[in-house]
């Protein structure tokens, strides 16, 4: 079952529903749509897979049902530069869980939408469990991250007028010099990421543990550190490296912890269905007492 669904700000998203109904529900805001030809080249030379949504749905819908969208390519579409605050993110989330009649719910977030997956944690009582990926439940690198989003966004307004990178040509990700590479993208589209981390500045991780009474489990990849260069700001986004540091003091607040291991296991490479199902769907199906 597919359904529009009109969010916070207005516009309409569309949500899918499939497996089976008296199964366990995961919400899957990463599911993105299949793309083919050169855009799908494009995104295998980055290592990420074209059909990541699809295989996302495949690998978990003979155990659970999946309520499954979009989120980020949305808000690329139809960015929301002023509003798009955890508050206002979290009562998206709910409302398409109310739109789709689903009561209760196990979220899986990636990056980002880990970090909103937190967000709904202590906003609801309606999650059944909690999967964060690519992005630590303490000591999250908020401050690091409004610094990248805050020197992307001001490149945005600052190369509006450059020339068009011609597009057509795939972007060979070992031939791109990340110290000085230009930013040119829409500017509300990187505005409404300044503005959900403006919002997460005085938020503490570790204060809200003790609201977290459900199954959770954070991941990320041994490779999962960026250091950006000074057009980002000269910061580093160590996840991996937070989660190493704060393993023990996870465990002790009642989180699962999980680093996956691989040379090339970086952001990208630990978000794809092929990591991430296999680490996710045996945990779901133990914590959700599921046979």
């Amino acid at each position: 079952m597919e359904k529009i669904i009109k969010l916070m700000d207005e516009s309409a998203l569309k949500v899918g529903l499939v497996g089976n109904p008296t199964s366990t529900t995961i919400m899957l805001p990463v599911a993105k749509e299949s793309v083919y030809g050169k855009e799908a080249d494009n995104l295998k030379l980055w290592g990420v897979d074209p059909e990541l949504g699809k295989h996302f749905i495949e690998g978990l819908v003979d155990k659970f049902q999946i309520l499954y969208f979009d989120y980020e390519g949305h808000r690329l579409q139809h960015p929301n530069p002023e509003n798009l605050t955890p508050d206002n993110i979290v009562k998206d989330l709910l409302t398409i869980a109310d739109e789709m009649n689903i009561k209760k719910f196990s979220y899986y977030g990636y990056s980002w939408l880990a970090l909103v997956g937190l967000q709904l944690a202590i906003r609801t009582d309606r999650l059944e469990s909690l999967i964060m990926g690519g992005f630590p439940p303490i000591e999250g690198p908020y401050k690091e991250m409004m610094i990248v989003t805050k020197k992307t966004y001001d490149q945005a307004l600052n190369n509006q007028n450059s020339p068009d990178i011609d597009e057509q040509e795939p972007i060979n990700p070992d031939k791109v010099d990340w110290d000085n590479i230009q930013v040119k993208i829409e500017t509300n589209q990187t505005k409404q990421f300044v503005t959900m981390y403006e919002n997460l500045m005085e938020f503490n991780d570790r204060e809200i543990q003790h609201k977290l009474d459900i199954p959770r489990v954070v991941f990320a990849g041994e490779k999962d550190t960026i250091v950006y260069g000074e057009n980002f700001g000269s910061v580093t986004v160590d996840i991996v490296g937070i989660l190493q540091k704060n393993k023990q003091k996870l465990e002790h607040f009642g989180w699962d912890v999980e680093i996956v291991k691989g040379n090339d296991m970086d952001h990208t490479k630990a978000m794809q269905p092929i990591t991430v199902l296999s680490l996710i769907k045996p945990w779901l199906i133990k914590n959700l007492n599921l046979t």
